[in-house]
């Protein structure tokens, strides 16, 4: 009989003989515990949020009184002070119950309280992190703008300095968790002729003179998650918030993007495992022809490339995410992590929609909502060309 793998990765001890490491018991009770949480809680309301285009508050609530919203936090500040390698670990399973709830942790762990812990003054840490470790303050990441995507170094947001505040100026746009972050990095040019040098990057909240929330955008997929513009007129914020040094930022918002996309490989590996979980569980209890599907070899063939390419892109992620654990250069493998778990997220969502046939389009099935979920995994924190793009500086030869 054919059987999903991956979800069972530490009950079976399979996480540990495939890392080659011996697990902590930290990193193994939250992995079982995200499970719990995935199978219980988000999968039977995931549809719902999706229909209704409703932020999957509660879920999020219960999350954070879990701490799963502090686990880069440090212990000092109420966080659990534990590594990528656990974050990685519980976003798969969080992101297979539910991609919405999934990218808007991924946003406040790895976009928010990485950077900060990476480059924040201890007077930041302990201004910023008991808020975003209890959940009572969520994390958003705003670089993105409505004509500035993929190309990070033609920002138009400006800032200025004016005695002890900045003054900022512009539009952001495809803001996870912007309407409801009580806690936001922002990045601004202090000329645009300056490119990287010019760069800045800020910690703001909504209490700031001068922001406000723009339009919520209307999106294929992930709909249950915020995602809005923000927009900046003359908001006026302390010099204090500077995060790093000036004209830093582009260097901050590279090293977290190195981060965000291990999350979003975590994220598509998510979907993914959905996608196949969905798909052997119809082929199983489905016949065609007087036989189960599962026993077609054409259905077959199908569930073991799933299967297949879910796994590599599972060690590719995991081992992006113990890489940068180790400090050690991860930046080849992130891109590579997010490129192959991207695009098999999209396959395994169409291979298991052709597994369901005309089951799998109505809105009585989940893979016609992983279908559309999965999109996105190409498309932010860099698009599939943008990861080839990066791999290929890595691996070609010093050309100067």
């Amino acid at each position: 009989m054919l059987e999903s793998t991956g979800t069972e990765i530490e009950s079976s001890g399979r996480l540990g003989a495939i890392l080659g490491v011996s697990v902590p018991e930290t990193h193994r009770q939250m992995y079982a515990e995200a499970k719990q949480f995935a199978d219980e809680v988000l999968i039977p309301a995931a549809d719902l949020h999706d229909r209704e285009e409703s932020f999957p508050e509660s879920q999020v609530n219960a999350l954070a009184e879990k701490g799963f919203l502090g686990i880069l936090a440090p212990e000092q500040y109420g966080g659990m002070g534990l590594d990528n390698l656990a974050l990685t670990l519980a976003l798969e399973e969080i992101n297979r119950g539910c991609a919405s709830t999934g990218v808007t942790l991924s946003v406040h762990n790895s976009l928010l309280s990485s950077p900060l812990l990476h480059f924040g003054t201890e007077e930041q840490k302990e201004r910023f992190f008991p808020g975003l470790a209890s959940g009572k303050s969520l994390g958003a990441y705003a670089i993105t703008e409505p004509d500035h995507g993929s190309d990070a170094l033609s920002i138009e947001t400006t800032c200025r300095k004016e005695g002890d505040e900045w003054i900022l100026n512009g539009t952001k746009a495809w803001i996870t968790n912007g309407s409801r972050a009580g806690t936001i990095i922002t990045f601004a040019t202090m000329d645009p002729a300056l490119r990287s040098k010019g760069i800045n990057a800020f910690v703001v909240d909504p209490s700031m003179p001068g922001f406000s929330v723009g339009k919520k955008e209307l999106k294929l997929g992930i709909r249950g998650s915020d995602t809005v513009q923000l927009v900046f007129d003359e908001m006026r914020v302390p010099a204090a918030n500077l995060l790093g040094e000036e004209g830093q930022g582009f260097k901050i918002a590279m090293h977290t993007l190195d981060g965000g996309r291990v999350g979003i490989a975590t994220q598509a590996v998510g979907i993914a495992q959905a996608c196949l979980d969905a798909a052997v569980e119809f082929a199983e209890g489905h016949e065609m022809f007087g036989r189960r599907l599962a026993d077609n070899q054409l259905v077959s063939h199908k569930i073991a490339d799933m299967a297949t390419r879910i796994e590599a892109s599972r060690l590719l992620t995991l081992r992006a995410a113990m890489l940068k654990d180790a400090g050690a250069p991860h930046s080849r493998q992130a891109s590579m992590a997010k490129l192959s778990a991207s695009e098999i997220a999209n396959d395994a969502a169409r291979m298991a929609l052709e597994i369901h046939g005309g089951a799998g389009i109505g809105r009585q099935s989940p893979i016609e909502r992983l279908f559309r979920d999965a999109k996105i995994c190409e498309i932010y924190e860099g698009t599939s060309q943008i990861q080839r793009l990066v791999i290929a500086r890595h691996v070609r030869p010093d050309r100067s």
